[in-house]
């Protein structure tokens, strides 16, 4: 998809946000969707980066507090750069926090103006507000604070700052100040310390941790009154946020005492009271957790949601990837049910039973007539059976008068969505569950004509279920709705079935590095399948998650990982591979959701 007409791509300057992804634009994400690169800060978070076009470029250009991995001058060029390569093209420029708050898009900008490339920003939500605000910390409140002024606490990376004189004291760059460098790193730091100092409303520095001792000294020499609360608020917005409070006159030893680091945000004033009462965040039972939800693209919006509204960093990994089978013309498929004659096996795409019966494996519209009840075994199945359907030229008026089965709850609930209520839900959702249940019933029929035709007196069994019995015919008139890694339980258990495969079912073979960065530092993998857990293990081959002992990864996978499961078979496949598992008590995602609030609280 392009929007520019002209001979060189279209650039767009896109605010990322604090990292939150639900506070990314509706506008950021819509581009982001079809760009064809883009090029991205380190501070840009993961599950924002999953809403990129799947095929677009992704280029990292991150930048860390002490060193640029690219240098602005070298951005500037790139983007005119891909707006050259990719004629009527979109080159999406992402960065954290809004564009033009100290995000240098401006610079960007003019280069492009320069360059006679065609532009477009798209403003973020800058974090001066938004981080505090995730704290409880309101930047302005009547009768405390009527003002709020963002200020710089790092200047340009051609000048010197406080941060080159800085000794390391860790790899997590927690600082040991040298005072008698101070002096010198505060000649490049050019802020009017009298003027800010006399303003009356709230002060937030942005990108000032390594400068905040010599900033907050400076402040009280003029006249700041050293008991001014304050607060460091860490990777703001995101599941590690943390609120580190202090007072101007104790900031430099609370930065090091509590190694307060970058990204960070500082605000000063008496509104950093009010976090104390109003802070929400906190709160949220799977704050500072980072989830990967390995669920099909299309199935994990529901369960992300949720976990990202309790507080939790979702990453969106779906290790399967579906697409819709195309049916067979009719002279090419023969329907399989009894009395109907079969083309030779060598023409068609069909399966014998044990017992000698045939399964069609194509779907075949034209014989859909022939089946009274329909099973269907996954929410692909649904989606891709009602599809075809409306693309054959039907509707759902084709089923009128048949009985619906569903393998669960979730399947049941996605057959809702159409406007199908199922007639048969087993109590244990999984393909042995729906195969024992549709077994009973046929079962039961038999057993109902059997009593019937040798009772010559009339009598006959009563009760509902035996009803609902008579009313389905013979299992020839099944048909089973499936993919085509479907196994056979069901068809063992209704070998006078017909199966069709309404979708197939792909493995997702590789990650993109941002991703595999991701799941690496993650504290759980969330599994709904055992072909996910085949195919995490596969992709991820040379990936060990941060949270593993040392030599975690045994000849068998990940050893010491944790794994929320959904089901008996798929909790299974993860303990082979090493998966310590939490497992739902039900197969549905409610149940899922409850189980990993009720581990991590």
């Amino acid at each position: 998809m392009k929007e520019n007409s002209g001979k060189k791509g279209k650039v767009y300057l896109i605010g990322a946000g604090p990292g939150d992804p639900g506070l990314l634009t509706l506008r950021g994400k819509s581009v982001l969707e079809k760009a064809d690169v883009v090029v991205y800060d380190r501070l840009v978070s993961p599950a924002i980066l999953g809403f990129c076009n799947p095929k677009a470029r992704m280029v990292d250009v991150g930048k860390m507090p002490t060193h640029h991995k690219v240098k602005q001058s070298e951005i500037n060029k790139l983007l005119v750069q891909f707006a050259e390569e990719y004629p009527e093209g979109v080159i999406a420029r992402l960065k954290g926090g809004d564009p033009f708050v100290f995000g240098r898009g401006g610079e960007e900008a003019l280069e492009l103006v320069a360059a006679d490339v065609e532009f477009e920003v798209v403003p973020g939500i800058t974090s001066a507000i938004s981080v505090p605000a995730y704290a409880g910390i309101p930047v302005s409140h009547r009768g405390i604070a009527t003002s709020f002024h963002i200020i710089t606490g790092h200047e340009r990376s051609d000048e010197r700052t406080l941060a080159g004189s800085l000794q390391t004291r860790d790899e997590r760059a927690c600082q040991v100040f040298e005072p008698a460098e101070m002096s010198c790193a505060s000649d490049r730091l050019s802020l009017d310390f009298e003027a800010i100092a006399r303003c009356p409303g709230t002060l937030i520095f942005l990108m000032g941790i390594a400068n905040m001792d010599f900033i907050a000294r400076r402040l009280m020499e003029c006249g700041k009154d050293p008991k001014t609360p304050l607060a460091f608020i860490e990777k703001g917005t995101t599941p590690y946020q943390r609120t580190v409070m202090a007072t101007l006159e104790t900031a430099g030893e609370t930065i090091i005492r509590e190694n307060v680091t970058a990204p960070a945000i500082t605000i000063m004033g008496g509104v950093v009271e009010l976090g104390k009462t109003l802070a929400w965040k906190k709160n949220l039972p799977l704050s500072g957790k980072r989830l990967v939800v390995t669920r099909a693209a299309k199935q994990a919006s529901g369960i992300s949601a949720r976990l990202t509204a309790l507080g939790a960093e979702v990453i969106e990994t779906p290790m399967i990837e579906t697409r819709d089978v195309i049916p067979a013309s009719s002279s090419d498929v023969i329907p399989a049910q009894a009395g109907i004659s079969f083309a030779s096996p060598e023409k068609q795409n069909v399966v014998a039973s044990p017992e000698g019966a045939w399964q069609s494996t194509s779907v075949d519209w034209n014989t859909l007539a022939n089946f009274d009840l329909l099973a269907f075994t996954s929410t692909n199945g649904v989606e891709s059976f009602f599809k075809q359907l409306l693309a054959s030229g039907r509707d759902i008026r084709e089923l009128a008068g048949k009985k619906i089965a569903s393998v669960g709850k979730i399947t049941e609930k996605k057959l809702l969505e159409y406007g199908i209520r199922c007639d048969y839900v087993p109590e244990d959702h999984t393909g042995e569950g729906l195969g024992m249940l549709l077994r009973s019933i046929l079962d039961e029929r038999t057993l109902v004509n059997s009593l019937q035709t040798r009772d010559e007196s009339g009598i006959a069994l009563s009760g509902t279920r035996s009803a609902e019995s008579k009313d389905l015919l013979d299992e020839s008139r099944i048909l089973l709705l499936q993919g085509n890694l479907a196994d056979d339980t069901l068809l063992k258990l209704l070998p006078g079935a017909t199966r069709w495969v309404v979708y197939e079912t792909l493995p997702v073979t590789e990650l993109p590095e941002w991703k595999k960065e991701a799941v690496e530092n993650a504290d759980a993998i969330v599994f709904a399948s055992t072909s996910a857990v085949e195919n995490f293990i596969a992709a991820t081959s040379d990936v060990i998650p941060a949270t593993c002992a040392e030599h975690c990864r045994s000849e068998a996978g990940i050893s010491s990982h944790l794994a929320f499961c959904i089901g008996r078979m798929t909790e299974s496949a993860a303990k082979s591979h090493g998966f310590e598992t939490v497992t739902s008590d039900e197969t549905t995602m409610d149940s899922l959701v409850k189980k990993i609030v009720e581990y991590y609280t």
